[in-house]
């Protein structure tokens, strides 16, 4: 489905070489600044185009997957747009996960090539032990054929690994795991850099992200050309009003891809600048960026908006640039939006995207901000919300999401059956539930598997948390399930005091009336247990299925 209003991409498409090619009357302009230097975009395209070179050198055929371990530099985007251009497929991945991942991902994908920034080296190389243990008691040999180039420091501490910046100042030779470039290949390329990108369908596989694997194994998430270039033309454009003017700083995290649209796609879409922060995206380092580079346009999550707020740190208005922001992962209390707006002078556009979406199809709109709420579909997108039969829910009834729109992906690789559950047809499961109203704002009520059976009728944990979070001496909150003596589902709530928060008796109780005052006398929480912080996901979402496992 091709929006009308919008110039889809041709069928002869690599999305690299495109956003490269839009950028060229932009050379002399920063493109990039991370924490060691900044590049343009002259430069960016000569990087790019070397690196795409140095990858066929080494033998990595077209279509072919390399798996990204790299931090948040200007090296992560010319590595992914690299190998995009060279018709390699790179798969960015989470940076902050144990061995045991990355190993099985390297197997899961087939990649005989990661690229590791110099700081997870140490992880890397286990990831390495574990998967040639697992093949040798299988019998395989694959491990012997995975190989390192390392960003950022010189591989020490790794057998046969290469220095990032060697396939970028000359061609690499091929060492003696890999194999000659495929004759078939049209691409044209000189010694040490490429002359063309390759010659790939808009509808090619392009690259991967893998899910957070919050209730399994991580699925391989696959996705084409043509999904990079619809996110920016139908969100970031029209949407954000994304310009060339702007400096725009992500919190997310490139591998992801919210961050990958918000610091890549988006960003090059329009010839802007970008901000990249290797460092954990904590209040203070974010404090560094918005005061010292001034950004325009800043991209979080609900709970790192939350910790902003409560920091003694934060700065002055008069300090930042911002004019617009955006938030996704969770749906972003009304409290926390407004509370940012009134100091800043800047909205958060609260909306939801996913990885099997791209980014954001659901959003709320500059002049059109109602916190609380997610707002309405992102033009070029179409949303139903459907009961458990298939069929569609009411304004005021809560169903499950389903999403139809241009930048869904392809599939989960090798995985058939979680794909037909997710990818049927045209539309998307979302996996999240979601109540419209009668003027079509969309109103979060909570993953799938996260809602309650309380007393005969269904409760949103959100819709509880939210009600929690309105009161002054919260900090942060989750809300779960938790059955009593006879079996019964009753709501307890997690909650994270403010410094100064007072008796914890009193306060329980003093929360449980708050909460009755809000919501349906079934809803307001059992019992409350308070704690010094919730257990998290990278992306800062909060991990109730933890939080349930403590009652287990």
């Amino acid at each position: 489905m091709a929006p009308q209003d919008r110039t889809p991409p041709p069928e002869r498409f690599n999305v690299a070489r495109h956003l490269l090619e839009i950028n060229r009357h932009r050379s002399e302009k920063v493109a990039y600044i991370d924490d060691r230097e900044s590049i343009t975009y002259g430069e960016l395209e000569r990087r790019v185009r070397r690196f795409a070179a140095g990858l066929l050198q080494l033998g990595i055929r077209p279509e072919e997957r390399i798996l990204l371990v790299m931090q948040d530099t200007v090296d992560m985007p010319v590595a992914l747009l690299g190998a995009i251009y060279a018709g390699i497929v790179p798969v960015p991945v989470n940076t902050l996960l144990p061995a045991s991942d990355y190993a099985y991902m390297l197997r899961h994908s087939g990649a005989r090539f990661a690229i590791v920034s110099g700081a997870l080296l140490d992880t890397m190389n286990q990831a390495l032990q574990e998967l040639a243990a697992t093949i040798s008691t299988e019998g395989g040999k694959l491990a012997s054929n995975v190989r390192l180039i390392v960003s950022g420091s010189p591989p020490s501490n790794v057998d046969g690994a290469l220095p990032f910046q060697r396939l970028l100042e000359s061609a690499p030779q091929a060492g003696p795991t890999a194999s000659p470039a495929s004759s078939a290949s049209s691409t044209a390329q000189t010694s040490n850099t490429l002359s063309d990108a390759a010659d790939t369908h808009a509808d090619d596989i392009a690259f991967w992200l893998y899910s957070s694997g919050s209730t399994g194994r991580p699925k391989g998430t696959v996705h084409t050309h043509a999904n990079l270039y619809w996110t920016s033309e139908l969100y970031a454009k029209p949407v954000l009003g994304l310009r060339e003017d702007d400096i725009v700083f992500s919190a997310a995290k490139l591998f992801f891809a919210y961050g990958l649209g918000n610091g890549l796609t988006f960003p090059l879409s329009v010839g802007a600048t970008t901000i990249l922060m290797a460092e954990r995206p904590t209040p203070a380092a974010v404090f560094q960026r918005l005061t010292q580079y001034k950004p325009t346009v800043f991209y979080g999550v609900p709970t790192l908006y939350v910790a902003m707020l409560a920091s003694d740190a934060l700065p002055p208005r008069e300090a930042t640039a911002l004019r617009v922001c955006t938030s996704a992962g969770e749906a972003l209390p009304r409290e926390v939006g407004e509370k940012f707006s009134a100091h800043f002078g800047a909205d958060i556009l609260d909306g939801i995207g996913s990885t099997e979406m791209l980014h954001i199809f659901l959003s709320n709109s500059p002049g059109d901000v109602r916190y609380g709420t997610t707002g309405k579909p992102v033009p070029g997108y179409e949303l139903e919300l459907r009961h458990e039969d298939g069929s569609k829910a009411a304004p005021g009834e809560v169903g499950d999401l389903f999403i139809r729109g241009p930048s869904a992906a392809l599939m989960y690789w090798t995985n058939r059956d979680k794909s037909r559950v997710t990818f049927q047809g045209d539309w998307v499961k979302s996996g999240d539930k979601y109540v419209v109203d009668e003027q079509g704002y969309y109103t979060y009520a909570g993953r799938s598997d996260d809602m309650l059976k309380v007393s005969g009728q269904y409760v949103s944990p959100i819709e509880v948390e939210s009600a929690l979070m309105a009161h002054p001496g919260v900090l942060e909150c989750a809300v779960v399930g938790k059955a009593d003596q006879q079996g019964l589902t009753r709501t307890m709530a997690y909650v994270v005091l403010r410094q100064g928060g007072g008796n914890e008796s009193e306060m329980a109780a003093a929360l449980k009336a708050f909460v009755k005052t809000r919501l349906a006398p079934h809803k307001y929480p059992r019992e409350i247990n308070f704690v010094t912080d919730l257990p998290k996901t990278a992306t800062g979402k909060i991990q109730r299925f933890k939080l349930r496992a403590l009652e287990d």
